[in-house]
Protein backbone atom coordinates (compact mmCIF):
# COMPACT_ATOMS: atom_id res chain seq x y z
CA UNK A 1 0.00 0.00 0.00
CA UNK A 2 2.65 2.12 0.66
CA UNK A 3 4.56 1.66 -2.67
CA UNK A 4 1.20 2.24 -4.44
CA UNK A 5 0.60 5.71 -2.93
CA UNK A 6 4.44 7.18 -3.39
CA UNK A 7 3.94 5.78 -7.18
CA UNK A 8 0.37 7.83 -6.58
CA UNK A 9 2.27 10.98 -5.53
CA UNK A 10 4.63 10.53 -7.80
CA UNK A 11 2.03 10.51 -10.96
CA UNK A 12 0.19 13.62 -9.16
CA UNK A 13 3.26 15.87 -8.99
CA UNK A 14 4.31 14.89 -12.92
CA UNK A 15 1.17 15.56 -13.95
CA UNK A 16 1.11 18.15 -17.47
CA UNK A 17 -2.03 19.20 -19.12
CA UNK A 18 -2.74 17.43 -22.36
CA UNK A 19 -5.21 17.18 -24.75
CA UNK A 20 -7.23 13.94 -25.18
CA UNK A 21 -5.61 12.99 -28.68
CA UNK A 22 -2.11 13.19 -26.16
CA UNK A 23 -3.81 10.94 -24.22
CA UNK A 24 -4.69 8.26 -26.31
CA UNK A 25 -0.67 7.99 -27.33
CA UNK A 26 0.85 8.06 -23.83
CA UNK A 27 0.65 8.53 -20.03
CA UNK A 28 -2.31 6.41 -20.26
CA UNK A 29 -1.48 3.50 -17.05
CA UNK A 30 -2.99 2.51 -14.26
CA UNK A 31 -1.60 1.41 -10.70
CA UNK A 32 -4.01 -1.02 -8.96
CA UNK A 33 -3.76 -2.42 -5.71
CA UNK A 34 -6.69 -5.20 -4.03
CA UNK A 35 -6.75 -6.36 -0.75
CA UNK A 36 -8.74 -9.26 -0.36
CA UNK A 37 -9.49 -12.13 2.26
CA UNK A 38 -11.60 -15.24 2.83
CA UNK A 39 -11.56 -19.40 3.27
CA UNK A 40 -9.99 -21.67 1.70
CA UNK A 41 -12.53 -24.14 -0.36
CA UNK A 42 -12.53 -27.52 1.28
CA UNK A 43 -11.82 -29.34 -2.41
CA UNK A 44 -9.57 -32.75 -0.66
CA UNK A 45 -9.22 -34.33 2.76
CA UNK A 46 -6.20 -32.12 3.34
CA UNK A 47 -7.99 -28.41 3.35
CA UNK A 48 -11.01 -30.39 4.82
CA UNK A 49 -8.94 -31.30 7.89
CA UNK A 50 -5.32 -30.82 8.53
CA UNK A 51 -3.09 -34.00 8.90
CA UNK A 52 -5.03 -35.93 11.92
CA UNK A 53 -5.53 -33.45 14.55
CA UNK A 54 -8.83 -31.97 12.90
CA UNK A 55 -7.37 -28.78 12.99
CA UNK A 56 -9.46 -26.26 10.31
CA UNK A 57 -6.90 -24.76 7.67
CA UNK A 58 -9.11 -21.47 8.10
CA UNK A 59 -8.99 -17.93 6.21
CA UNK A 60 -6.27 -17.07 4.05
CA UNK A 61 -5.37 -12.93 2.82
CA UNK A 62 -4.01 -11.48 -0.39
CA UNK A 63 -2.45 -7.86 -1.37
CA UNK A 64 -1.79 -7.54 -4.69
CA UNK A 65 -0.76 -4.70 -7.17
CA UNK A 66 -0.70 -4.19 -10.43
CA UNK A 67 0.87 -1.81 -13.47
CA UNK A 68 -1.81 -2.20 -16.00
CA UNK A 69 -1.96 -0.16 -19.73
CA UNK A 70 -5.54 1.38 -20.56
CA UNK A 71 -6.23 0.54 -24.36
CA UNK A 72 -7.83 3.47 -26.69
CA UNK A 73 -8.84 1.79 -29.89
CA UNK A 74 -5.58 2.06 -31.30
CA UNK A 75 -6.31 -1.41 -32.52
CA UNK A 76 -9.66 -3.09 -33.41
CA UNK A 77 -9.24 -5.88 -31.34
CA UNK A 78 -9.36 -3.01 -28.54
CA UNK A 79 -12.37 -1.78 -29.43
CA UNK A 80 -14.50 -4.92 -29.82
CA UNK A 81 -13.47 -5.92 -26.37
CA UNK A 82 -14.70 -2.15 -24.82
CA UNK A 83 -11.25 -0.69 -24.39
CA UNK A 84 -9.30 -3.23 -22.07
CA UNK A 85 -6.68 -2.80 -19.13
CA UNK A 86 -4.14 -5.31 -19.28
CA UNK A 87 -0.58 -5.60 -17.35
CA UNK A 88 1.89 -7.13 -15.33
CA UNK A 89 0.99 -7.96 -11.11
CA UNK A 90 2.29 -9.89 -7.89
CA UNK A 91 0.33 -10.51 -5.18
CA UNK A 92 1.35 -12.36 -1.50
CA UNK A 93 -1.10 -14.58 0.28
CA UNK A 94 -0.73 -15.66 3.77
CA UNK A 95 -2.77 -18.56 4.91
CA UNK A 96 -4.43 -19.46 8.82
CA UNK A 97 -2.01 -22.49 9.19
CA UNK A 98 1.07 -21.32 7.70
CA UNK A 99 2.89 -24.25 8.78
CA UNK A 100 1.46 -26.58 6.03
CA UNK A 101 1.24 -23.72 3.45
CA UNK A 102 4.29 -21.03 3.67
CA UNK A 103 3.63 -17.39 2.16
CA UNK A 104 3.17 -18.14 -1.88
CA UNK A 105 3.92 -15.32 -3.93
CA UNK A 106 2.52 -14.93 -7.19
CA UNK A 107 3.95 -13.35 -10.34
CA UNK A 108 1.18 -12.84 -13.38
CA UNK A 109 0.03 -10.92 -16.30
CA UNK A 110 -3.18 -9.22 -15.86
CA UNK A 111 -6.70 -8.36 -17.86
CA UNK A 112 -9.73 -6.96 -17.06
CA UNK A 113 -12.48 -5.20 -19.29
CA UNK A 114 -16.13 -3.51 -18.38
CA UNK A 115 -19.40 -4.88 -19.13
CA UNK A 116 -21.02 -2.64 -19.08
CA UNK A 117 -20.38 1.70 -18.02
CA UNK A 118 -22.95 4.03 -16.84
CA UNK A 119 -21.40 7.06 -16.02
CA UNK A 120 -18.92 7.08 -13.53
CA UNK A 121 -20.04 3.43 -12.43
CA UNK A 122 -18.83 0.12 -14.15
CA UNK A 123 -19.00 -3.46 -14.11
CA UNK A 124 -16.26 -5.40 -15.06
CA UNK A 125 -14.64 -8.68 -15.02
CA UNK A 126 -10.92 -9.76 -15.12
CA UNK A 127 -8.52 -12.45 -15.62
CA UNK A 128 -4.81 -13.28 -14.45
CA UNK A 129 -2.60 -16.13 -15.64
CA UNK A 130 1.12 -16.46 -14.16
CA UNK A 131 3.04 -19.17 -11.58
CA UNK A 132 3.45 -18.93 -7.95
CA UNK A 133 6.62 -19.48 -5.83
CA UNK A 134 7.58 -20.55 -2.02
CA UNK A 135 5.06 -23.14 -1.27
CA UNK A 136 5.46 -25.62 1.41
CA UNK A 137 4.55 -28.35 -0.86
CA UNK A 138 3.71 -32.22 0.12
CA UNK A 139 6.96 -33.85 1.86
CA UNK A 140 6.62 -37.30 3.33
CA UNK A 141 9.63 -36.95 4.79
CA UNK A 142 9.54 -34.06 6.47
CA UNK A 143 5.68 -34.67 7.64
CA UNK A 144 4.45 -31.79 5.45
CA UNK A 145 1.16 -33.86 4.10
CA UNK A 146 0.25 -31.06 2.28
CA UNK A 147 -1.33 -33.09 -1.11
CA UNK A 148 -2.67 -30.04 -2.60
CA UNK A 149 0.29 -28.65 -3.65
CA UNK A 150 2.91 -31.09 -4.52
CA UNK A 151 5.58 -29.00 -6.10
CA UNK A 152 6.87 -25.66 -4.39
CA UNK A 153 6.16 -23.66 -8.00
CA UNK A 154 2.44 -23.80 -8.81
CA UNK A 155 0.23 -22.29 -11.83
CA UNK A 156 -1.67 -19.16 -11.09
CA UNK A 157 -5.26 -18.61 -12.23
CA UNK A 158 -7.33 -15.85 -11.33
CA UNK A 159 -11.18 -14.83 -12.51
CA UNK A 160 -13.65 -12.60 -11.35
CA UNK A 161 -16.21 -9.35 -11.34
CA UNK A 162 -16.01 -6.20 -9.67
CA UNK A 163 -17.94 -2.74 -9.43
CA UNK A 164 -15.68 0.02 -9.78
CA UNK A 165 -16.63 3.22 -9.10
CA UNK A 166 -14.58 6.55 -10.02
CA UNK A 167 -14.19 9.10 -6.88
CA UNK A 168 -12.34 11.10 -8.41
CA UNK A 169 -10.37 11.95 -11.76
CA UNK A 170 -7.44 9.90 -11.06
CA UNK A 171 -9.16 7.19 -8.29
CA UNK A 172 -11.53 4.57 -8.98
CA UNK A 173 -13.00 2.11 -6.07
CA UNK A 174 -13.85 -0.86 -6.50
CA UNK A 175 -15.97 -4.02 -4.55
CA UNK A 176 -15.98 -7.54 -5.92
CA UNK A 177 -15.57 -11.41 -5.75
CA UNK A 178 -12.69 -13.46 -7.25
CA UNK A 179 -11.56 -17.15 -8.08
CA UNK A 180 -8.36 -18.15 -7.81
CA UNK A 181 -7.12 -21.49 -8.78
CA UNK A 182 -3.41 -23.29 -7.52
CA UNK A 183 -2.06 -26.07 -9.55
CA UNK A 184 1.11 -27.64 -11.07
CA UNK A 185 -0.18 -29.32 -14.00
CA UNK A 186 0.73 -32.24 -12.25
CA UNK A 187 4.19 -32.03 -12.91
CA UNK A 188 4.74 -33.00 -9.62
CA UNK A 189 1.71 -35.53 -7.67
CA UNK A 190 0.28 -34.93 -5.33
CA UNK A 191 -1.88 -31.99 -7.12
CA UNK A 192 -5.07 -32.04 -5.80
CA UNK A 193 -4.77 -28.22 -5.98
CA UNK A 194 -6.48 -25.13 -3.84
CA UNK A 195 -9.32 -23.20 -4.88
CA UNK A 196 -10.37 -20.06 -2.63
CA UNK A 197 -13.03 -17.89 -3.73
CA UNK A 198 -13.95 -14.82 -1.69
CA UNK A 199 -14.65 -10.51 -1.91
CA UNK A 200 -12.03 -8.00 -2.43
CA UNK A 201 -11.57 -4.54 -2.26
CA UNK A 202 -9.63 -2.39 -4.84
CA UNK A 203 -8.46 1.22 -5.44
CA UNK A 204 -6.50 1.35 -8.98
CA UNK A 205 -5.19 5.13 -9.49
CA UNK A 206 -5.21 6.19 -13.31
CA UNK A 207 -2.58 8.82 -14.54
CA UNK A 208 -4.82 10.34 -17.30
CA UNK A 209 -8.59 8.89 -17.49
CA UNK A 210 -9.75 7.71 -21.08
CA UNK A 211 -13.66 8.73 -21.86
CA UNK A 212 -14.34 5.87 -24.64
CA UNK A 213 -16.10 7.56 -27.33
CA UNK A 214 -19.91 7.59 -27.46
CA UNK A 215 -20.77 5.61 -30.47
CA UNK A 216 -18.15 2.64 -31.79
CA UNK A 217 -15.62 3.75 -33.97
CA UNK A 218 -16.06 2.05 -37.40
CA UNK A 219 -15.04 -1.59 -37.38
CA UNK A 220 -14.82 -3.02 -41.03
CA UNK A 221 -16.58 -6.23 -41.33
CA UNK A 222 -14.33 -9.42 -40.84
CA UNK A 223 -13.61 -11.85 -43.48
CA UNK A 224 -14.09 -15.27 -42.45
CA UNK A 225 -11.13 -17.47 -43.35
CA UNK A 226 -9.82 -21.17 -43.17
CA UNK A 227 -6.50 -22.74 -42.11
CA UNK A 228 -5.17 -25.56 -41.20
CA UNK A 229 -2.83 -25.60 -38.04
CA UNK A 230 0.15 -28.25 -37.29
CA UNK A 231 1.79 -28.40 -33.75
CA UNK A 232 4.34 -30.09 -32.17
CA UNK A 233 4.09 -30.89 -28.14
CA UNK A 234 6.09 -32.42 -25.54
CA UNK A 235 6.22 -32.75 -21.71
CA UNK A 236 6.40 -35.14 -19.48
CA UNK A 237 4.49 -36.90 -16.68
CA UNK A 238 5.06 -37.85 -12.68
CA UNK A 239 3.80 -40.87 -11.79
CA UNK A 240 3.90 -42.35 -7.53
CA UNK A 241 3.31 -46.39 -7.31
CA UNK A 242 2.66 -46.64 -3.94
CA UNK A 243 2.39 -50.50 -4.55
CA UNK A 244 5.90 -50.07 -5.06
CA UNK A 245 8.25 -51.12 -1.78
CA UNK A 246 10.54 -47.99 -1.29
CA UNK A 247 11.66 -45.28 1.41
CA UNK A 248 9.66 -42.08 1.67
CA UNK A 249 11.81 -40.07 0.18
CA UNK A 250 12.15 -41.97 -3.05
CA UNK A 251 8.71 -42.83 -2.92
CA UNK A 252 7.43 -39.21 -3.05
CA UNK A 253 9.89 -38.60 -6.19
CA UNK A 254 8.30 -40.94 -8.66
CA UNK A 255 8.95 -41.71 -11.88
CA UNK A 256 8.98 -38.97 -14.98
CA UNK A 257 7.82 -40.50 -18.20
CA UNK A 258 8.11 -38.30 -21.37
CA UNK A 259 4.94 -37.52 -23.54
CA UNK A 260 5.01 -36.01 -27.33
CA UNK A 261 2.90 -36.17 -29.61
CA UNK A 262 2.00 -34.12 -32.95
CA UNK A 263 -1.77 -32.13 -34.07
CA UNK A 264 -3.36 -31.12 -37.11
CA UNK A 265 -6.86 -28.86 -37.24
CA UNK A 266 -8.67 -27.38 -39.42
CA UNK A 267 -10.02 -23.92 -38.20
CA UNK A 268 -12.83 -21.37 -39.75
CA UNK A 269 -12.57 -17.95 -37.75
CA UNK A 270 -15.88 -16.52 -38.24
CA UNK A 271 -15.38 -12.93 -36.65
CA UNK A 272 -12.84 -10.74 -35.00
CA UNK A 273 -13.33 -13.19 -31.57
CA UNK A 274 -13.92 -16.77 -32.60
CA UNK A 275 -12.19 -19.60 -34.24
CA UNK A 276 -13.77 -22.98 -34.09
CA UNK A 277 -12.39 -26.44 -35.58
CA UNK A 278 -12.12 -29.87 -35.52
CA UNK A 279 -8.70 -31.51 -35.09
CA UNK A 280 -6.44 -34.67 -34.87
CA UNK A 281 -4.14 -35.32 -32.02
CA UNK A 282 -1.73 -38.32 -32.79
CA UNK A 283 0.80 -38.99 -29.34
CA UNK A 284 2.73 -40.71 -27.25
CA UNK A 285 2.83 -41.52 -23.26
CA UNK A 286 5.60 -43.01 -22.11
CA UNK A 287 3.32 -44.22 -18.74
CA UNK A 288 1.18 -45.79 -20.34
CA UNK A 289 1.49 -49.56 -19.68
CA UNK A 290 4.66 -49.16 -17.83
CA UNK A 291 6.78 -51.60 -16.03
CA UNK A 292 8.63 -50.65 -13.33
CA UNK A 293 11.51 -53.16 -11.19
CA UNK A 294 13.44 -52.67 -8.54
CA UNK A 295 17.38 -52.35 -8.38
CA UNK A 296 19.28 -52.24 -5.51
CA UNK A 297 16.43 -50.56 -3.80
CA UNK A 298 15.41 -48.16 -6.69
CA UNK A 299 13.11 -48.26 -8.54
CA UNK A 300 13.72 -48.94 -12.53
CA UNK A 301 11.41 -48.28 -15.21
CA UNK A 302 11.43 -49.83 -18.72
CA UNK A 303 11.81 -46.56 -21.06
CA UNK A 304 11.66 -48.45 -24.20
CA UNK A 305 9.29 -47.06 -27.19
CA UNK A 306 6.35 -49.07 -27.23
CA UNK A 307 3.27 -48.84 -29.89
CA UNK A 308 1.08 -49.73 -27.15
CA UNK A 309 1.66 -46.25 -26.10
CA UNK A 310 0.92 -44.82 -29.17
CA UNK A 311 -2.73 -42.59 -28.70
CA UNK A 312 -4.95 -41.16 -31.54
CA UNK A 313 -7.55 -38.60 -30.46
CA UNK A 314 -10.48 -36.58 -32.18
CA UNK A 315 -11.94 -32.86 -30.80
CA UNK A 316 -13.52 -29.93 -31.34
CA UNK A 317 -11.65 -26.73 -31.08
CA UNK A 318 -13.22 -23.54 -29.48
CA UNK A 319 -10.10 -20.38 -29.16
CA UNK A 320 -11.30 -16.83 -28.20
CA UNK A 321 -8.85 -14.27 -29.99
CA UNK A 322 -7.18 -11.63 -28.00
CA UNK A 323 -4.78 -9.82 -31.08
CA UNK A 324 -1.38 -12.16 -30.34
CA UNK A 325 -2.39 -14.21 -27.55
CA UNK A 326 -5.67 -16.98 -27.86
CA UNK A 327 -7.59 -19.07 -25.60
CA UNK A 328 -8.46 -22.80 -26.63
CA UNK A 329 -11.02 -25.39 -25.05
CA UNK A 330 -10.86 -28.85 -26.94
CA UNK A 331 -12.74 -31.62 -25.64
CA UNK A 332 -11.46 -35.18 -26.97
CA UNK A 333 -12.18 -38.78 -27.39
CA UNK A 334 -9.78 -41.53 -27.91
CA UNK A 335 -9.99 -43.28 -31.39
CA UNK A 336 -7.09 -45.72 -30.22
CA UNK A 337 -6.01 -45.59 -26.55
CA UNK A 338 -4.20 -49.41 -25.91
CA UNK A 339 -3.66 -49.77 -22.34
CA UNK A 340 -3.84 -52.45 -19.81
CA UNK A 341 -2.87 -50.89 -16.73
CA UNK A 342 -3.33 -47.19 -15.21
CA UNK A 343 -6.20 -46.68 -16.64
CA UNK A 344 -7.47 -43.45 -18.21
CA UNK A 345 -11.37 -42.18 -19.38
CA UNK A 346 -11.96 -41.86 -23.16
CA UNK A 347 -12.53 -38.34 -22.37
CA UNK A 348 -10.47 -35.84 -21.83
CA UNK A 349 -9.93 -32.13 -21.97
CA UNK A 350 -7.08 -29.31 -23.44
CA UNK A 351 -7.57 -26.22 -21.85
CA UNK A 352 -4.46 -23.58 -22.81
CA UNK A 353 -3.30 -20.15 -24.27
CA UNK A 354 -1.05 -19.59 -27.59
CA UNK A 355 0.93 -16.63 -28.54
CA UNK A 356 1.40 -15.92 -32.19
CA UNK A 357 5.05 -14.77 -32.54
CA UNK A 358 5.14 -13.66 -36.28
CA UNK A 359 2.11 -14.15 -38.72
CA UNK A 360 1.78 -17.90 -39.17
CA UNK A 361 4.10 -19.36 -36.17
CA UNK A 362 3.03 -19.23 -32.58
CA UNK A 363 3.54 -20.98 -29.00
CA UNK A 364 1.44 -22.04 -26.50
CA UNK A 365 0.91 -24.16 -23.47
CA UNK A 366 -1.77 -26.37 -21.88
CA UNK A 367 -3.05 -28.34 -19.33
CA UNK A 368 -4.30 -31.73 -20.62
CA UNK A 369 -6.88 -33.39 -18.27
CA UNK A 370 -9.85 -35.66 -17.50
CA UNK A 371 -12.44 -35.69 -15.61
CA UNK A 372 -12.73 -32.61 -16.69
CA UNK A 373 -10.87 -31.35 -12.95
CA UNK A 374 -8.01 -33.96 -12.81
CA UNK A 375 -4.52 -32.54 -14.21
CA UNK A 376 -2.52 -35.49 -16.06
CA UNK A 377 0.51 -33.31 -17.68
CA UNK A 378 1.42 -29.93 -19.52
CA UNK A 379 1.87 -30.23 -23.28
CA UNK A 380 4.27 -27.01 -24.23
CA UNK A 381 3.01 -26.78 -27.85
CA UNK A 382 4.97 -24.81 -30.92
CA UNK A 383 3.05 -25.02 -34.17
CA UNK A 384 2.42 -23.36 -37.75
CA UNK A 385 -0.75 -22.74 -39.35
CA UNK A 386 -1.46 -22.51 -43.38
CA UNK A 387 -3.93 -20.40 -44.92
CA UNK A 388 -6.64 -21.78 -46.90
CA UNK A 389 -9.39 -19.57 -48.23
CA UNK A 390 -10.97 -16.33 -47.25
CA UNK A 391 -14.52 -15.93 -48.10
Amino acid sequence: MIAFLFLALNGLNTLKAETKDTITKKNNFVYSVYYQSGSVQSSNPFLKKLNATDEELGEFRTVSFSVLKQTTGKKLWEQYYNYPRYGVGINVSRFFNNNYLSTPIAIHGAYEAPIKRWNKLSLNYEAAFGMTLNWESFNKAEKNYNISIGAAVTSYINAGLFLSYEISPHFDLGFGYGFTHYSNGAMKIPNFGLNTLAPKISLEYVINRFDPPKTKLFIPPYIKNTTIEFSFYGGEKNVIYPEINLDTATSFNGIYYPVFGLNAVLYRQINYKSKIGLGLSVGYDGSKNAVVSLKNGNPYPDQSLRKENVLLSIYPSYELVFDKISLYVQPSFYLIKNQTTYQRPTFFTRVGVKYRLWDNLYTGIGLHSYNVHKADFLEWTVGYQIPVSKK
